[in-house]
Parts: structure tokens; C-alpha cells; sequence
């Protein structure tokens, strides 16, 4: 904005939670109803982001969890999707991908023309390193349901999110960073 920032991220955990259908269960147990709670969670980024500057990116990283290569919530993103999309005021979404807990990608159908999807098809719990044909495999598998341009490449989630870390040495940390890296330039060229 103003004082000179032009990307923002949000890190999100309560929406991502709305995909699992335990949590979904949960909540209703205890009185809430999950789907007018997905749509208070959009009014509430909305209201955040509302001071927004012209020329500033908003993305929300969606986390399901990420202490000690452990995770909370699973899911596919179909139940939050188009609320997700259509109604929340950012530009782009970076979504856990890296196992079958994540669903499959046809909610990307609902993404907007203006909008992108980070696609966290890397994990961030283990050090196995994702071969470039598996990476590429996926993100062919994603564009089948939106343009290939408007999808990124990324880790699933941050490689420490919180102090204790997760299982995997800080050479796999870049080992995978720089994989990444590889194949997005392969797919995309070096824009």
C-alpha cells in the first residue's frame, strides 16, 4: 500500500478445516452450522483486507495443519470452494495438494479468470524428493480443470511452521525449493 507493501499473505486455517467432513460434524455437535460459518470466515477476510491499496497482491495460504510433519484436517476443497473463490477479496490461494487427504482438483473449476492457484503438490512433512515427471504429472492433472497460467508450484506448507519443525533435513529443504524451482521454469519458462 501507501508505505510501500505490495504482497500480502494470509495464513488460514479455519476455512481449509471446513473441508474435512469430521470437522464439519464436529462444529454442527456443538450448535454451529459450517456452512454460515464459511461465509462469516469470507466476510471476515473481507473486512480485513478491505484497506487494500490499488496495485496490491492478497493470497491466503490454506493450512490444515503442519506441526512435526503431522497435519489436523483432510478433505477435498469442494464444500468451501466457491465461497472460497468467488466471495473472499484475494487474488490467490496457496493449496495443500501433496497427498490424497487434499481431494482431488476439480474445484479449480470455480476459480476465476483473475484469480491463481499455488498448488502445494511438494510436501513439506517428509524429505522424499518428488521426481519432475511426478510434479508435472499433477500439475497436467490440475490444468484439465483451469488455464495452466493462472497455477503456481510450491511446497504444500512452510518446512518449519512452527519451532519444532517438521521430519526433514534442511538440505531436503532445498533440495525440494530448488526442484521446484526446475519445474517451473520447465512449464512455465523463466517470465
Amino acid at each position: 500500500g501507501e508505505a510501500g507493501c505490495t504482497y500480502l499473505q494470509l495464513d488460514e486455517v479455519f476455512v481449509a478445516y471446513l473441508c474435512d467432513p469430521a470437522q464439519r460434524e464436529y462444529l454442527k455437535g456443538r450448535g454451529d452450522d459450517p456452512d454460515r460459518l464459511l461465509h462469516v470466515y469470507a466476510d471476515l477476510v473481507n473486512a480485513a483486507v478491505a484497506g487494500r491499496t490499488p496495485g496490491m497482491t492478497i493470497s491466503m495460504h490454506l493450512c490444515r495443519g503442519n506441526f512435526r510433519s503431522t497435519w489436523m484436517a483432510q478433505g477435498g476443497y469442494e464444500p468451501v470452494a466457491d465461497v472460497l473463490f468467488n466471495r473472499m477479496g484475494v487474488d490467490a490461494y496457496f493449496m495443500e495438494y501433496d497427498s490424497d487427504r487434499a481431494g482431488g482438483f476439480e474445484p479449480l473449476r470455480m476459480l476465476p479468470k483473475n484469480k491463481h492457484a499455488v498448488l502445494g503438490i511438494m510436501t513439506s512433512k517428509t524429505g522424499a524428493l518428488e521426481s519432475k515427471d511426478q510434479l508435472k504429472r499433477r500439475l497436467d492433472e490440475a490444468a484439465k480443470f483451469t488455464d495452466l497460467d493462472r497455477l503456481c508450484l510450491s511446497p504444500q506448507c512452510g518446512f518449519a511452521s512452527t519451532e519444532e519443525g517438521n521430519l526433514l533435513a534442511e538440505e531436503e529443504q532445498w533440495a525440494k525449493l530448488s526442484r521446484c524451482v526446475e519445474v517451473a521454469k520447465e512449464v512455465w519458462g523463466s517470465r
